[in-house]
């Protein structure tokens, strides 16, 4: 009973500090000892790159959205990297490219999208990188915010800030994103940020890494330039916008698919190397427990059921979490969205084990 008792309670201090405990520290401590961001108004070259797959739905919108940016037209090129797509994608982009020269296709073997990227960064000239997924729609001042950051010469990585749309499903992804934003801003504050999004991010040309094809620039990015000496920070007024998945099981099905690449950068891609203590805290914390809040859970059911008829506490916790997972089956909702999101960690992970993580990658479902 005791290793019963040790698992219990190590696997609920876990889940409670990565959810709520971690959360509070980083905004208290935030507000204690911030760190600001030297901004400037600065308006280096930019190289804009969309990595694109079957794109034909939504690329040209994309282009209209970056071509109307406000930011000096000459100081702006924008690189389609089409990733072997094999509908209008490159047509589409061909013909905006003919009527204006900001505007490049490169067609490149399947790779996978950060492949994609590589390839197109080793083809441009833009003092800052700045990237987008082709489903995004940035702000009209959304790259004069994202480059203001780089003003201060600590500074590598600035991730904006995604707003998904109002999604007509079952989805409650909203809820959870806008509870990430604001952790990510006290993380900002207080030294780098723990994760970016592909939706808006933008890197210095001199900082820019090529990483494993298999790992997405969003979750390695920000520890990669910490690790270097540099800092990644969070920019809340460089908006994009972005259609979320419509209901509960495709986010599910997104999620694992996204979990199988934190696996795989938590396991084989050195996060915890070479970190300052601080934001050491910070990657345990916010990722490497938050990848693990499904195994996490499973240790906790099965330590709670062995411990139960000892009643108390531990019968008390059965029944919390037996009214969860009756929530969850019950109707769509939050209980659903945490149960489903939680379990795709546990099913990512026996995936990684299974047959490892594929570079490539296919639009989700609903999000066009």
């Amino acid at each position: 009973m005791l290793l019963a008792k040790v698992a219990f309670w190590g696997a609920l201090g876990a889940l409670a500090w990565t959810h709520a405990a971690y959360p509070a520290a980083a905004a208290a401590l935030a507000r204690l000892r911030e760190r600001p961001v030297r901004r400037g108004e600065i308006e280096p070259t930019v190289s804009l790159v969309v990595a694109a797959h079957d794109e034909e739905a939504v690329i040209e919108r994309r282009l209209e959205n970056l071509l109307a940016l406000d930011y000096p037209p000459d100081k702006v090129e924008v690189v389609v990297a089409s990733d072997a797509s094999s509908d209008r994608t490159d047509e589409l982009v061909e013909a905006v490219a003919a009527r204006e020269p900001r505007v490049r296709l490169l067609a490149v073997p399947r790779g996978g999208k950060v492949a994609a990227q590589n390839r197109a960064v080793r083809q441009t000239a833009g003092e800052i990188l700045a990237f987008s997924d082709a489903n995004a729609t940035w702000a009209p001042d959304a790259l004069r915010k994202l480059v203001r950051n780089f003003a201060d010469p600590d500074v590598a990585y600035v991730c904006g800030r995604l707003r998904l749309e109002r999604a007509d499903g079952t989805n409650r992804e909203g809820a959870y994103w806008r509870y990430e934003l604001w952790l990510r801003e006290a993380e900002s504050r207080l030294s780098s940020v723990t994760g970016g999004n592909g939706s808006i991010y933008a890197v210095r040309r001199s900082d820019y890494v090529d990483v494993d094809p298999r790992f997405g620039h969003d979750l390695a990015f920000p520890y990669l330039m910490v690790q270097r000496g540099r800092r990644a920070v969070y920019e809340p007024e460089a908006l994009a916008f972005e259609k979320p998945t419509p209901d509960i099981e495709t986010e599910y099905r997104r999620k694992v698919r996204m979990f199988e690449h934190c696996w795989l950068i938590a396991l084989r891609g050195g996060m915890l190397r070479g970190l300052p203590p601080l934001y050491l805290v910070q990657m345990v914390s916010h990722r490497l427990l938050r990848y693990g809040s499904g195994p996490l859970h499973v240790v906790l059911l099965g330590a709670t059921v062995a411990l139960a008829p000892r009643g108390g506490v531990y019968a008390a916790a059965l029944a919390g979490q037996g009214a969860l997972l009756a929530a969850a089956a019950a109707r769509p909702g939050l209980p659903r969205y945490y149960v489903l999101v939680t379990w795709a960690t546990v099913q990512a992970l026996a995936n990684y084990l299974r047959r490892g993580v594929p570079a490539t990658w296919q639009a989700a479902e609903g999000t066009r």
